[in-house]
């Protein structure tokens, strides 16, 4: 039985797909449930898409519950180190609104 529960996230970025040109994204839907694709009985799949651009192009990823929980850590992994790496590092950041960083994508 399909839940068809969608957890959305804000987001900040862009994405490729193969032979593809990168595109903005301002929205991850994200749901654990049959996979399209995967040879998997259940998965986490995400589609990343741009909403303010109609939302019709997306990259999507549809993995096993082992492997989302591995990339939930090297995430927190990656994001930690940087901080620390990029402490003293002020000039790299960017700094803006929201609004203002959405608008260099």
């Amino acid at each position: 039985m399909c839940s068809y529960i969608v957890e959305k996230a804000r987001l900040v970025g862009t994405a490729k797909g193969p032979n593809s040109r990168w595109m903005r994204v301002d929205t991850a839907n994200v749901y654990y449930d049959h996979p399209y694709e995967a040879q998997l009985d259940h998965a986490l799949c995400v589609d990343f898409v741009c909403e303010a651009d109609g939302g019709r192009e997306r990259v999507a990823i549809e993995i096993s519950r082992e492997s989302a929980l591995e990339l939930v850590e090297r995430i927190k992994a990656a994001l930690a180190s940087g901080d620390v790496s990029h402490a003293n590092a002020a000039a790299c950041s960017l700094k803006g609104s929201q609004a203002d960083l959405a608008a260099l994508f």
